[in-house]
């Protein structure tokens, strides 16, 4: 929060957002720019390759922003999710969960269950101040590539921007992350490389842990060859290319997913007992249905490709 406080020192006695009537300066991302635009002034005056990571809080919560950031937009006219209800067939005592992390904000303005949706009002208000961390952070960001700019490294600079995971604002009417939803585990990644095509919007699917040997492989240093991950640079000059398999695999304890183009197939280990989950991506790009079992012969596709990305903990976790 703006005076410095956490959620811990507040023995949870607080709001899950705030309004912060101040500069970027007023809570610890603009802070963090403005050390890393410092950072970028130093290491370009040196006459060798630099590493510089930038890491930034928001939109975790609290959802806490300056005010001009809240103003960017008009709450009544901001969208409720796409999916607000728990998605038919699903499993939603392995699968979903009541928002814990959420609701150990106790002055929040309701208490989020999965026995019903949060009323439309509040609903919009926690979107309203995601979206404007979003800004804030968005701004802060800006910052850092202007500071690129003005030291004349810009075009000089690989740069990688991600998020850790994606976040449910009320979809499948949980509040939070710890699922294998789409929501949970789309994260943002943007790149941009000298050489490489600007603007592209890619819809190839690629992991988090593509992201080392990728940086690796443009930078022109050697890896392993035993590493998990692979890189991906080859999609940024041709995002078409046959040569890159569109697999991503996501665990979370108990829970093992895999994402290919169009479905998700997600398996959750229950003592001895395992259940099976698919979903196709539609338009809105929503769970909205289980489809495992209308759909033996997909299931039994896909599910020797999740084989291979069985590790030992998913069998050992039977809770």
């Amino acid at each position: 929060y703006s005076d410095g406080s956490n959620r811990q020192v507040l023995n949870n006695q607080c709001k899950p957002y705030e309004c912060v009537d101040g500069d970027d300066t007023s809570l610890p991302d603009g802070l963090t720019a403005n050390l890393a635009v410092k950072k970028i002034q130093e290491l370009s005056q040196k006459e060798q390759p630099f590493c510089l990571a930038v890491g930034f809080f928001k939109p975790h919560l609290p959802f806490t922003s300056p005010k001009k950031y809240w103003d960017l937009y008009d709450e009544s006219k901001i969208s409720l999710a796409p999916e607000q209800d728990i998605p038919e067939n699903c499993h939603a005592e392995l699968a979903l969960h009541n928002s814990s992390e959420f609701n150990q904000y106790k002055l929040g303005d309701e208490v989020v269950m999965l026995d019903h949706r949060v009323d439309d009002s509040y609903a919009r208000k926690l979107r309203h101040a995601y979206f404007a961390c979003i800004s804030y952070t968005d701004a802060q960001v800006g910052k850092v590539l202007d500071a690129l700019e003005k030291t004349g490294q810009a075009d000089n600079t690989i740069i990688i921007l991600w998020g850790d995971h994606g976040w449910h604002l009320g979809d499948q009417r949980i509040w939070g992350k710890h699922t294998v939803m789409e929501s949970s585990l789309a994260s943002a990644l943007i790149v941009k490389a000298p050489g490489g095509l600007k603007g592209v919007k890619n819809h190839r699917i690629v992991s988090s842990i593509d992201l080392y040997p990728t940086l690796m492989e443009l930078s022109g240093v050697d890896t392993p060859d035993d590493l998990h991950g692979k890189s991906f640079a080859r999609l940024l000059t041709d995002p078409e290319s046959k040569k890159w398999k569109d697999c991503a695999y996501s665990y979370y304890r108990a829970m093992m997913s895999m994402r290919v183009p169009g479905y998700r197939l997600s398996q959750y280990r229950n003592g001895d007992e395992i259940f099976t989950e698919l979903y196709k991506y539609t338009d809105d790009f929503t769970e909205h249905k289980n489809i495992a079992d209308e759909n033996p012969k997909l299931v039994k596709k896909f599910l020797k490709l999740l084989e291979k990305g069985k590790t030992p903990a998913f069998y050992a976790n039977k809770k």
